[in-house]
């Protein structure tokens, strides 16, 4: 069963994430592989939350949630270990068009804590932002948002070098209760972040991808 397709999701990871610098000889950054699908699984079963994130309980299912994180339209950063196996996420689905993408993220559950949200998202924001001829994707804003419920969601987004731009007022039912969705930009010219960023153990091409598309999350959507 694939993955449910909605609008785009909260693109951050839901429970606390130590955001303070370090440096880390454990863990980097690379693009996504086809062959991630089974550490995708895990992830998703690491945590009930997690599910909010989209449908996937089965191999097959984390093999159409990464097929669709490697479409032409998004940019998919893996966060992984020392033996190369995927912990984490950090992706864009972009507009081509407007030049900007809308940024998302989650850890599995034994890796959160660490600052490793904090430190992927600084450094794959400032790919996506940079100029082709720097070796980057050649964005010129990114977007994200968090449900006002996720404090610890603001704070990485913050660490990464987002600025807080405003709430959307009462954007999603969750349970019996509305609630408001704060949302963040990053612009080009926006100072740098406060972390260092996790470094490339496989750098993707420059140029970026594609055209703009939803998440096939299941909350926090942005449409």
């Amino acid at each position: 069963m694939p993955p449910r397709v909605a609008g785009r999701q909260d693109g951050l990871v839901p429970t606390s994430d130590d955001v303070n610098s370090r440096h880390d000889h454990d863990h980097g950054l690379r693009p996504l592989r086809p062959e991630d699908a089974p550490a995708v699984l895990a992830a998703y079963r690491s945590a009930t939350d997690m599910a909010r994130q989209g449908t996937v309980t089965t191999l097959q299912q984390a093999r159409t949630q990464v097929s669709w994180l490697l479409a032409e339209d998004r940019q998919a950063t893996a966060i992984v270990d020392r033996e190369d196996t995927l912990v984490g996420l950090v992706a864009i689905s972009i507009d081509r068009a407007n030049l900007l993408g809308w940024f998302f993220y989650w850890l599995h559950a034994a890796h959160r804590g660490q600052g490793l949200a904090a430190r992927a998202a600084a450094a794959v924001a400032d790919r996506a932002l940079a100029p082709p001829v720097d070796g980057g994707w050649g964005l010129e804003r990114l977007e994200l948002g968090h449900r006002v419920t996720n404090p610890a969601s603001g704070a990485v987004a913050r660490a990464a070098g987002f600025v807080p731009e405003g709430t959307e007022r009462q954007k999603f039912r969750i349970g019996e209760e509305r609630v408001d969705v704060l949302t963040y930009g990053r612009l080009r010219s926006d100072p740098s972040p406060t972390v260092p960023g996790l470094a490339w153990r496989e750098r993707p091409g420059a140029g970026g991808r594609g055209g703009g598309a939803d998440y096939p999350g299941g909350h926090d959507r942005r449409s």
